[in-house]
């Protein structure tokens, strides 16, 4: 798997919060939910994103954001306004000063917002959590990400609009595939564009190293050692070291390592497989070394892990 496969691959929505957000003018939203990834399209009007000291980003009809979490932002017809609602942790809406507006705002199935006949509405979805795969692979995208609508057009949205409103069997799983679709196609679309991809994200275009990524990715388990890897593409080790550090900000067993830890996070969090066949699964020949090791990287043993995943 190339290295920009596994960052589109890895956030997976599981009953993923997706509204359909009409609003009148003059309106505000203050979003404190600490999502790791948030999607914003504009599906009529406009609207405006703020994010700290960053000047004001202006969405248009059809222009698509991609935010990066966990920190604040906040998304209104015009930049300063104060905000008629605050989004915290698990989607829960409220005004300013605390009083709850999950219900006085609903209209319908997956319809929220101060108006349904507002001038500007918004298709929003978010990831609860996309774990560790998920969020090694997030940090290369800028922090907010814009697309905009008469440089880059996709069905997807029109498709993820129509299908928010239905209710069928199995149409949360496929208003969870549509989403994942259009993340991808928007990833996509900005690594085909973007002139300052992150340094392993541009490793694929050393033929050699991209192997040696592919296989990484693909065959965690496999005892791969320096001279393994660099005799798999070809290279003598100091040659094929030297390269790959050179593509990708680390040596080729730095890189494997925090690749088997993070999918053993992962596995720990969302699996009840025991801690010995995670340990296997991911190319540690003992639980006691690959729990040492991930120790060392997570500050915490993988039984603890595991417990805080459930629990959080």
């Amino acid at each position: 798997m190339d290295p920009l496969s596994s960052l589109i691959d890895a956030p997976r929505a599981r009953g993923a919060f997706l509204l359909r957000v009409p609003m009148a003018r003059p309106w505000a939203i203050r979003i404190r939910d600490e999502a790791p990834l948030t999607v914003v399209t504009v599906t009529q009007g406009s609207a405006v994103f703020t994010r700290g000291s960053d000047a004001p980003v202006r969405l248009d009809r059809g222009d698509l954001l991609l935010v990066r979490g966990p920190e604040p932002y906040d998304v209104g017809d015009e930049p300063g306004r104060e905000p008629l609602a605050v989004i915290h942790p698990g989607n829960r809406s409220e005004t300013p000063v605390g009083v709850s507006l999950d219900l006085p705002m609903t209209h319908g199935i997956r319809t929220w917002g101060n108006d349904p006949g507002g001038e500007d509405a918004l298709l929003v979805g978010n990831y609860s959590s996309v774990g560790e795969v998920g969020a090694r692979m997030l940090s290369a995208l800028p922090p907010a990400l814009v697309l905009r609508g008469d440089e880059w057009d996709s069905p997807l949205v029109g498709l993820l609009h129509d299908n928010l409103q239905r209710e069928a069997p199995g149409q949360v799983s496929l208003l969870d595939r549509l989403l994942d679709a259009l993340v991808v196609a928007a990833v996509q679309q900005w690594a085909a564009t973007a002139d300052d991809l992150p340094t392993w994200l541009r490793a694929g275009d050393d033929r050699e190293v991209g192997r040696a990524l592919a296989l990484i990715h693909d065959r965690p388990e496999a005892p791969w050692t320096l001279g393994s890897l660099a005799g798999e593409v070809g290279l003598s080790r100091a040659g094929f070291s030297r390269r790959f550090g050179a593509a990708v900000g680390e040596s080729p067993i730095a890189y494997l390592s925090a690749w088997r830890l993070a999918l053993a996070a992962d596995l720990l969090a969302g699996t009840d497989d025991t801690v010995a066949s995670i340990s296997r699964a991911v190319g540690y020949s003992s639980p006691f070394t690959f729990s040492d090791a991930f120790q060392r990287s997570y500050g915490v043993r993988p039984v603890d892990h595991r417990r805080r995943g459930r629990t959080g």
